[in-house]
């Protein structure tokens, strides 16, 4: 079946993925990092990523980049099945589905300067002709990210924080990938430099129509960079939707716990979401995930049938989004009392 340019250019179907933790013969465990998450993506379009620590966000991400394997599931780029790609295929995932990583000074190479490390994977894939060539494509691409060619020949530790996430984000778009994953990119940088990555990412989306899955802590930074927003909760799908609607009338219980704790100088701010929900306990651990619907245990609409179902991931009447809450309905009216404006 031939591609169409509206199928998505990244497909994820039912992904899963569980990692063993402990010494054999000393109470290995299974621990579920991902549980059926599908996603898919657009060109151009650009998908955020949120929940708490160890939701299983990063995890995603390095399956969606060919650096962890699902145990099942599928992964299709422009509708071919690259899940266990090899050879040519796996080169042609490398390609199209790059990635910057949380940390820009751990994900440089201290060796190399930064001339080599934005042409590493123009030389691998045997792009842009020889030295000169990919020497002229890094100054475009330094060029392109906000700094000057003529720092190429400096290494990483000349660098401040924002200026090395600038280089990993010039060497992700060297091989001109169509989808780039943002694992946390501003969470290791000064809140005075978060900004000016966030805006550069956003600028580059829009010149190179370029997909961008972006995972991050701040709702208030994946609401300025996303078009749809996906909230994970141990490591499954909570609510996914367009970003305006899933910020400002949430419907999953956790969703609307989230977004109340996010801090703002002027809570009425918030919209509608104006008063501060408190969870009760602390997220269960992942290696003995509660039955049912993972958040019952700390859901303060939870009832018998939370904790013997799994709830799906259902579209939710009247937007354009899907909830995976047996009572997303009553939890979006019990809301209101809340809300301001």
């Amino acid at each position: 079946m031939p591609y169409r340019s509206d199928d998505p250019v990244l497909d994820a179907t039912d992904l899963h993925k569980t990692f063993t933790t402990g010494r054999i013969g000393m109470g290995r465990r299974r621990v579920s990092a991902v549980d059926g998450v599908s996603l898919r993506l657009r060109a151009g379009e650009s998908l955020g990523i949120v929940g708490e620590s160890g939701c299983g966000k990063s995890t995603l991400a390095r399956m969606l980049v060919g650096l962890e394997r699902p145990d099942s599931g599928t992964i299709r780029v422009h509708g071919r099945d690259i899940t266990r790609a090899r050879g040519r295929d796996r080169r042609l995932l490398r390609r199209q589905v790059q990635m910057v990583f949380q940390d820009p000074y751990t994900s440089l190479d201290p060796r190399m300067t930064v001339g080599e490390l934005v042409a590493e994977p123009l030389a691998v894939h045997r792009m842009c002709g020889g030295t000169a060539g990919r020497r002229d494509r890094v100054a475009e691409l330094l060029t392109l990210v906000g700094l000057a060619p003529e720092l190429m020949n400096r290494y990483p530790h000349q660098f401040s924080g924002g200026q090395r996430q600038r280089i990993g984000i010039a060497r992700a778009l060297a091989l001109e990938p169509e989808v780039l994953v943002c694992d946390e990119p501003v969470s290791a940088l000064d809140v005075s430099v978060q900004a000016q990555v966030v805006n550069l990412l956003s600028d580059l989306r829009r010149r190179m129509a370029i997909a961008l899955v972006f995972i991050a802590h701040d709702l208030s930074v994946v609401r300025h960079v996303s078009d749809r927003t996906a909230v994970m909760y141990l490591g499954r799908l909570a609510e996914l939707g367009d970003t305006p609607t899933v910020h400002d009338r949430p419907a999953h219980p956790y969703t609307q716990a989230l977004i109340s704790a996010s801090p703002v100088v002027d809570r009425s701010a918030r919209g509608r979401m104006a008063g501060r929900i408190v969870l009760a306990g602390d997220p269960p651990s992942p290696s003995d995930p509660p039955s049912g619907c993972r958040f019952h245990t700390r859901c303060r609409l939870a009832r018998d049938r939370c904790s013997a179902e799994q709830p799906p991931l259902r579209p939710f009447p009247d937007t354009d989004r899907a909830v995976a809450c047996h009572f997303a309905e009553e939890a979006a009216d019990v809301l209101a009392p809340v809300r301001r404006g």
